[in-house]
């Protein structure tokens, strides 16, 4: 995918290597500890946060911030070396080819949503991202690269390792430049959704809901973001690829709910689903590349 380089005016941050860590609030600490039970890692937008809680507790209720809304101010975190932690857009996405790359999918995201919202009246508001290495700090408590890129509400961040975008291909086969830019527009769609209120409705519903009216909530604001992620797709349909089509759909084939409970434990457990099965994630992408209208990104009305 042919992207424009990155826009030095956004905000971008670097915690650097093991930057803040620790067990913080909005359940960090608690899905970290989970993670050795695990043994593996589940794939992007967080996936692992939110599979992990629930394949081990079966519903929503310790995940806290993570789908709350509301914004914190950010602070800059230092570095475990006594540097400090990189203060400038440039300095931090110049600093090596990983970041770059991420930081140009920020980049065009930032862009067409604002002129999306700008088109529609509505007022846009610019998320930052933030990149560590092995663990930091969100405003939604611990960062950890177990975790899986992830967005929190409560800052306004997407949360980012770039070694997950080598995992992508080894573990996932998912190659290619536009698999990593669906990761980064996928988090996007999560801070749209943000903005939009849609994270607190849905929170609303889960917290008057049971367990498996939770579950389905999750999947549906999931789907979105993958519908999301297809929109600012097809604003950029001129700059895609021969092939970038097929490697995105490899990467939501290679994070659907189904997939991941079979690597993981053997079985299938539908009721457990928070993300959405390989089929439905790969639909949804499909619907918001063809139609390029968020508007056709309604996962909260009818059959999905």
């Amino acid at each position: 995918m042919r992207l424009d380089d990155f826009d030095p005016n956004l905000n971008v941050e670097d915690q650097g290597r093991g930057g803040g860590g620790g067990f913080g609030g909005g359940g960090g600490g608690l899905l970290f500890g989970l993670l050795p039970l695990i043994g593996s890692r589940f794939g992007c937008g967080g996936i692992v946060v939110v599979l992990i809680l629930m394949a081990v507790f079966g519903g929503l209720g310790n995940l806290g911030g993570m789908l709350g809304g509301g914004s914190a101010p950010s602070t800059q975190v230092a570095r475990s070396d006594g540097a400090p932690a990189g203060t400038t857009t440039t300095a931090v996405c110049s600093s090596d080819p990983a970041k770059r790359a991420a930081c140009q999918a920020f980049t065009s995201a930032d862009h067409t949503w604002e002129a999306i919202f700008a088109k529609s009246g509505q007022r846009f508001e610019a998320p930052k991202l933030s990149f560590f290495t092995g663990n930091g700090r969100s405003g939604c408590g611990a960062a950890q690269s177990a975790m899986g890129p992830f967005y929190c509400p409560t800052d306004r961040g997407i949360y980012l390792d770039t070694s997950f975008f080598d995992e992508l291909v080894n573990r996932f086969g998912a190659k290619g430049d536009f698999a990593q830019n669906y990761v980064i527009a996928h988090e996007f769609g999560h801070h749209i959704q943000n903005l939009l209120g849609t994270n607190e409705q849905v929170q609303r519903a889960q917290r008057s809901g049971s367990e498996a009216e939770g579950n389905a909530m999750s999947v549906r604001l999931e789907l979105q973001a993958d519908c999301y992620a297809g929109v600012w797709a097809a604003a950029n349909r001129d700059r895609l690829d021969p092939g970038d089509i097929e490697e995105g759909m490899t990467a939501a084939q290679a994070i659907g709910d189904d997939t991941l409970q079979k690597q993981s434990q053997g079985r299938v457990v539908p009721d457990s689903f928070t993300h959405g099965s390989s089929a439905q994630r790969q639909a949804w992408l499909k619907r918001g590349l063809d139609s390029g209208d968020p508007a056709q990104c309604d996962t909260f009305s009818g059959a999905i």
